[in-house]
């Protein structure tokens, strides 16, 4: 548990219906990774007023380095309005021209950028130039990092250019199924299958990974060597998804940088993100009972019939 992750992008409020919390994926995600013992930074900015304050009395009382969060006098803290339909799935209002869109390049976190094991990203934070050109010069700083996108499209949210940049320098993509299937139709892909359009990615970006998030059925992952892997969803009682997707992305990678296969991290990542789905928030506890209960063979699975044939070759 010696190695350093950085985290880029949104500290954001969302305001939901019945309450307001303390989100955005990179933020998720970072306390995931420092719940789970690792070092993980995250590099933000909020605005000097009360949801700014608020924002890192919140994230010091969960104990997260707040060092390379900035203020900005002039940038609201972001915040997002989320509505969710009859199924339950979250719809998102992200009002622009927040503190996280002036994320400033400054010495220290070009340092700290220079020492990470690894550097985690999304194409959001990517939507105004200054907080784009600051990633940049970050992901030429942190030459040897692993490159972790978790791509995270946002209507109105992104351009070609950002995603085509993003997947030039990643490492490892992580999306959901829904943004494997308007990746393929925007990279021109022709194909339709998760297995090929993972490959395809691969092949056309150089990854060394691409992971596919499939809600309760599970998880699908593929390598660069050709190994597939599928893990299945664990058929629990879900009481809030928000947050899940990025405890997948924390549990995987944090596995991978500790020299896990990719089985071994595609089934953690999987039992993490169901242990969150199985609690309220996005940065409840999990303890180590919760991950080793959930872990068990015994437990009813969720599979998808067509993914289940793990460990065969692209």
């Amino acid at each position: 548990m010696n190695k350093t992750i950085l985290s880029f992008g949104e500290i954001l409020w969302d305001i939901l219906p019945d309450r307001t919390v303390l989100g955005g994926a990179p933020f998720n995600f970072a306390y995931r990774a420092h719940d789970l013992g690792y070092r993980c930074a995250m590099i933000s900015r909020v605005g000097n007023d009360r949801l700014g304050e608020k924002a890192l009395r919140a994230m010091t009382a969960l104990g997260l380095d707040t060092s390379l969060v900035q203020h900005d006098d002039r940038l609201p803290t972001g915040t997002v309005k989320v509505v969710f339909d009859t199924r339950g799935v979250p719809d998102y209002d992200i009002i622009p021209d927040v503190a996280y869109d002036n994320i400033q390049l400054s010495p220290g976190i070009e340092r700290a950028a220079s020492e990470a094991d690894a550097l985690c990203f999304g194409v959001l934070a990517q939507r105004r130039e200054t907080s784009r050109r600051t990633l940049r010069t970050l992901v030429r700083s942190a030459g040897h990092a692993l490159k972790f996108l978790d791509i995270n499209l946002r209507k109105e949210c992104f351009t070609e250019e950002t995603i085509g940049y993003s997947l030039e320098e990643a490492d490892v993509l992580k999306l959901n199924e829904d943004e494997a299937v308007t990746l393929s139709r925007m990279l021109s892909l022709g194909v339709e299958a998760l297995p090929e359009i993972c490959e395809k990615i691969i092949d056309t970006c150089s990854l060394r990974h691409c992971l596919v998030t499939l809600g309760p059925r599970g998880a699908f992952a593929a390598s660069a060597s050709g190994e597939r892997v599928y893990t299945p969803g664990i058929d629990v009682p879900i009481a809030d998804t928000v947050g899940s997707g990025d405890a997948f992305s924390a549990g995987f990678l944090t596995k991978l940088l500790d020299g896990a296969s990719l089985k071994e991290a595609c089934a953690y990542g999987n039992v993490l993100g169901t242990v969150v789905a199985t609690q309220q928030g996005a940065t409840a506890a999990v303890g180590t009972e919760d991950i080793r209960r959930l872990s068990a063979d015994n437990l009813p699975r969720l599979v998808d019939q067509s993914l289940a044939k793990p460990n065969e070759r692209l």
